[in-house]
C-alpha cells in the first residue's frame, strides 16, 4: 500500500489520479481548493483518503497542509 498526496483531487487529472489511486487500495491525502469537491470520493474510501483544503498559490498553507497530511497519516 503506497500513501499519496495529490493536489488539485477534486476535478481533473487530479481526481483521476485520486481514484484510481485508491481504486488499487492505496492511501490518498487529497487536497482541493473546497474540501466539498472531495465529499463523493470521501464517502466512497472514508478510511483512505484524507481530504485537505489547499489553495496551492499559498506556499505558507502548502507547507502547513503536507505536514498536516504527515502528521495524521504517522498517527
Amino acid at each position: 500500500m503506497k500513501t499519496w498526496f495529490i493536489t488539485g483531487a477534486g476535478r481533473g487529472l487530479g481526481k483521476a489520479f485520486t481514484e484510481a489511486a485508491l481504486q488499487r487500495g492505496d492511501r490518498v491525502a487529497a487536497t482541493a481548493r473546497k474540501t466539498t469537491d472531495l465529499a463523493l470520493l470521501a464517502a466512497r474510501f472514508k478510511d483512505t483518503l484524507l481530504p485537505l483544503e489547499l489553495d496551492v498559490t499559498d506556499s505558507a498553507a502548502a507547507t502547513a497542509t503536507v505536514r498536516n497530511a504527515f502528521e495524521q497519516r504517522r498517527g
